[in-house]
């Protein structure tokens, strides 16, 4: 899939994962709607390092009000 947005996507992606779907938003709400989790621009700056893109790690922080 060819995402003619892309080069845009890429200056609000704060993903820090390498990988083949960075700045093509369709391919990557995909995938992590199958892993039951939410992409890195869902997360802050220091919770998306830890890679924890999982629903729960999202209500939590939403809960602690760090988002």
């Amino acid at each position: 899939m060819n995402c003619p947005e892309k080069e845009n996507n890429l200056q609000n992606c704060n993903c820090s994962y390498p990988c083949a779907k960075k700045g093509n938003c369709c391919q990557c709400l995909l995938y992590h709607r199958k892993m039951r989790q939410l992409p890195a621009c869902f997360f802050p700056a220091d919770e998306e390092k830890t890679y924890d893109r999982s629903y729960e790690n999202f209500v939590r922080l939403v809960q602690a009000g760090k988002i």
